[in-house]
């Protein structure tokens, strides 16, 4: 059996029972302690709760009762000091002559060396900052896909431990129950919590990453183009200004989804022009690698050998797979080099009419297998570019991603372009040492045009709905 003591910190007659506790268990082999010391301020609420919990009657301090170890249960209890004297007296003829100074003096040693072992475990606390990851809309099917790609160390690092926030509104809280009751059955070793949201004011609190799925479901028979920028436009108008009080200085924003990804993203930094500008990207890895598999099924070669497939534009738009600065490795032919020998891509493409026919010219092909898409593949590119944008992209090699643009390419400034990046140290830059030919030049002026016209539709209807503001 052990003996259980809980007291107040300070309180002298939880000193008195613990001294006699440790002298019978010093001189007695099979008597056992266990103390837990409360600080005086959390007492009354921590004893109602073991009373409670126990269904004891208990109201000072200290509170001692007795378990069998190999039993269980809610344990016996003996009450308080004047009952553990008498037990003590009852069972073993030993009690205590401490007197009222010495009780005194011993409490106010047990309070500073209680408050010491507080302090030391929230520094301990303190030193283990689980990263925050916010994942909105996250009843998707995306999200569901996600959570494992994230907590299994390979996107932030087999070291660095994760917070993930699923965040959706009250119509999907069984669902976001449901993701957390699996993902905590997982027992990942890297996923400290897992906890669901459906409160949108303390949305994105201490966030480091936030990865935005919202999705409208685009049918023009039923409602304009207008009317779905316009519902992006008041999504981003709600989650930018949370982005900016709650989330942390250095936040990475991520946009995805099937519709409006790089009008996301624009909205973003338009309503919450505190957040980095660098800082808010949208996602084209699915178009890369739906390129990427069908050059290879072409070529009967791995999907991981082609890189540098660009993808310009408006992700889940118009946009243009550009293949010329593609390349090729580890592919079966007659000449053959070390591992890292590469070979112009279009150069083993003979069948220069399919390129023009199936890939490039008929889009609505690629396009069909990215929207049918819903989960694996869209999860996949988000997990991607994250562990990119901590760890770094593959050395040299070119990753297609929506940023701001500056005026690079001649793109237009202000617009969420998709263009090719290199990933390091945490940060990236955009390739513009590249060449870019005349054909690529003239698609890209009207790209640009549409996203523009994008941006300026959704700048009208903010004007619309808030004519003073917009003054």
């Amino acid at each position: 059996a052990v003996v259980i003591f809980t007291g107040k910190a300070n309180c002298p007659y939880y000193a008195k029972a613990e001294l006699l506790a440790d002298y019978l268990q010093t001189n007695l082999p099979s008597f056992r302690v266990h103390k837990i010391t409360q600080h005086p301020d959390e007492w009354e609420q921590w004893l109602h709760d073991i009373c409670e919990t126990n269904g004891w009657e208990h109201r000072q301090s200290p509170i001692i009762w007795r378990e069998l170890l190999d039993r269980g249960g809610k344990g016996q209890l003996l009450g308080g000091l004047n009952d553990f004297l008498e037990y003590a007296q009852q069972y073993y003829g030993i009690t205590s002559m401490m007197l009222s100074e010495e009780m005194l003096d011993i409490a106010e040693e047990n309070l500073q060396a209680h408050l010491e072992i507080v302090k030391e475990d929230e520094e301990i606390k303190s030193l283990i900052k689980p990263m925050q990851i916010w994942i909105t809309s996250a009843s998707v099917p995306i999200c569901y896909h996600l959570i494992p790609l994230l907590a299994n160390g390979e996107v932030f690092g087999i070291t660095t431990e994760i917070s993930i926030h699923l965040l959706d509104n009250d119509l999907f809280k069984e669902i976001l129950h449901g993701i957390v009751m699996e993902a905590e059955d997982m027992a990942f070793p890297l996923l400290r919590s897992i906890s669901e949201h459906t409160e949108l004011d303390q949305a994105f609190i201490d966030a480091d990453v936030i990865i935005v799925l919202d999705d409208v479901l685009l049918n023009l028979e039923v409602q304009s183009l207008e009317s779905y920028i316009r519902e992006v436009s008041e999504i981003c108008q709600v989650y930018a200004p949370l982005i900016e009080k709650n989330a942390k200085s250095e936040v990475k924003v991520i946009s995805s989804g099937k519709t409006f990804a790089n009008l996301k993203a624009t909205m973003l930094r338009t309503y919450g022009p505190s957040i980095r500008p660098e800082n808010i990207i949208a996602i084209a890895t699915c178009w890369e690698s739906a390129a990427k598999a069908m050059l290879a099924r072409k070529l009967n070669t791995n999907p991981a050998g082609v890189t540098d497939v660009i993808v310009w534009g408006n992700i889940t738009g118009s946009n243009y797979i550009d293949l010329s600065h593609a390349k090729l490795n580890g592919y079966d032919c007659a000449i053959w080099g070390p591992p890292n020998f590469q070979r112009p891509l279009l150069n083993m493409i003979y069948d220069s009419e399919w390129i023009h026919s199936e890939l490039l010219s008929a889009q609505s092909t690629l396009s069909s297998r990215v929207s049918r898409c819903t989960a694996m593949l869209p999860a996949h590119a988000v997990a991607t570019v994250l562990r990119y944008w901590y760890h770094g992209s593959p050395s040299e090699e070119i990753i297609s991603v929506g940023i701001l643009s500056e005026g690079q390419f001649c793109i237009p400034e202000g617009i969420t372009c998709c263009m090719p990046v290199r990933f390091q140290n945490g940060n990236w830059e955009v390739v513009t040492e590249i060449e870019i030919n005349e054909t690529t030049q003239k698609v890209l002026e009207r790209l640009s045009h549409e996203l523009v016209q994008e941006k300026l539709v959704a700048l009208k209807e903010i004007n619309e709905m808030n004519p003073y503001e917009a003054e």
